[in-house]
């Protein structure tokens, strides 16, 4: 796809919202990577002309997931995708360097795992599917490590813990549960119930506190949410398809803001690192 410079302006002016956003990765926090439809487009978000400097059109179907990492002088950036594939990127070569195959249903989640890098020096990335299952892969030698399978229906959100070297992950499925794995181990810690409905979004609070809120405000189903950092530790940012981001206050329960202007699903909400 070779889209003009106009039209991509329009892209972030009209679809930012409502894609799954990463900020802040890269070269002192000036690329932006955005996921729309097929296509991954590569920003450098703070020149006034917002110049594409990348566009990876490799995936067959919507892609649902992005995520960045940086080991040592090497940059990476997987993406999952609807095609049921988990593509690695060289993103210096500007080279897709790994295909991962091996779920059989849409892949909706993917994430970096620092854990197996630090114990193991393996570089290892983690996938949730449709398929029910969740996946570590070493993306070096395209090897699948784990599977996860204890989930009934599709997974659709995962978190590596920011504590204990992301040891520990959280899964949240359409079967109602979050659970939560020792990634050492492969077992199940434990399944969290009481949700009336599948689970889309899942996040760990990098606060030793048994702070919570009951009531998320939202009117219709929560998409995304994120614990905040740095100054804005006690709080929590959350998007909805009710078309509204709020924010809230972890220690009173309370609703600090909200965000309204979006005018359909907002399906991914992210803290700017700056």
């Amino acid at each position: 796809i070779n889209l003009p410079e106009e039209e991509i302006q329009e892209i972030i002016r009209y679809w930012i919202r409502t894609l799954n956003v990463r900020l802040g990765w890269i070269q002192d926090f000036d690329k932006l990577v955005v996921n729309y439809a097929y296509t991954i487009f590569m920003f450098d978000t703070f020149r006034s002309s917002s110049k594409c400097v990348n566009t990876l059109t490799k995936h067959t179907k919507c892609v649902n997931s992005i995520d960045c990492l940086t080991l040592g002088d090497c940059q990476f950036i997987c993406f999952g995708s609807a095609d049921r594939i988990v593509r690695v990127l060289d993103v210096d070569n500007n080279k897709q360097i790994q295909s991962l195959n091996g779920h059989s249903s849409s892949v909706f989640c993917v994430k970096f795992s620092q854990y197996h890098y630090r114990s193991y020096r393996q570089n290892v990335i983690c996938s949730s599917s449709n398929d029910k299952t969740i996946r570590f892969w070493d993306f070096e030698h395209n090897k699948q490590l784990q599977i996860f399978n204890e989930h009934t229906d599709c997974v659709n959100g995962i978190k590596f813990s920011p504590f204990n070297g992301g040891r520990y992950l959280c899964s949240g499925s359409n079967d109602q549960t979050v659970c939560l794995w020792d990634v050492e181990t492969s077992k199940s810690l434990h399944v969290f119930n009481g949700h009336e409905s599948g689970v889309w979004c899942v996040d760990i609070s990098p606060n030793n506190n048994n702070n919570k809120i009951n009531n998320i405000g939202h009117k219709h189903v929560i998409r995304s949410v994120k614990y905040g950092s740095n100054e804005l530790l006690n709080t929590i940012l959350s998007g909805s398809k009710d078309t509204s981001v709020r924010l809230w206050d972890i220690r009173s329960g309370k609703q600090i803001q909200v965000f309204n202007g979006h005018t359909n699903n907002v399906l991914s909400v992210e803290y700017s690192p700056f």
